[in-house]
């Protein structure tokens, strides 16, 4: 099995493209691309509460619109010290729990090896439940590029 690897899927499903992550985690799920030994959560916007799931982690694969001022629907990767210039851009309702859940990791020696942020430029995160179109489109190229991550 090698090291161990969780994807965790970060977002507001209640703010249509900020959701992305939970429709994604679905579709690698329906379709089965994920081998049953590495672990899938879907944090929401938990924060600290999300801490339990990095025991052990090696490899942590954020899934999460990420707001890069590019063209909707652009798969974004960042991995190493893009990292923080992805948390400062954070503008959702787990803009402050993500950072404190990574910061806590480091402090408590619990901090993954390898941390790659999987993201995809929202079109919309207005209140609302569903993808747009634009995004909704989107999902299987931006579950393969989850897998890839996940299975090198």
């Amino acid at each position: 099995m090698g090291s161990k690897t969780l994807i965790l899927g970060v977002g507001n499903y209640l703010q249509t493209d900020d959701g992305v992550s939970v429709h994604t985690l679905e579709y690698l799920s329906s379709n089965e691309m994920i081998p049953a030994h590495i672990q899938v959560v879907d944090g929401g916007t938990c924060g600290l509460d999300l801490l339990q799931y990095l025991e052990g982690v090696e490899n942590l694969i954020l899934v999460d619109a990420v707001h890069a001022g590019k063209k909707p629907g652009t798969i974004i990767r960042m991995e190493g010290d893009r990292i923080p210039a992805y948390l400062a851009m954070k503008m959702s309702p787990h803009d402050i729990g993500l950072p404190d859940l990574l910061a806590t990791a480091k402090l408590r020696d619990i901090f993954p090896a390898r941390v790659v942020v999987v993201g995809i430029e929202p079109e919309s995160v207005q209140f609302g439940v569903g993808l747009s179109e634009t995004i909704a489109g989107k999902i299987p190229e931006f579950a393969e590029a989850i897998r890839k991550e996940a299975i090198p």
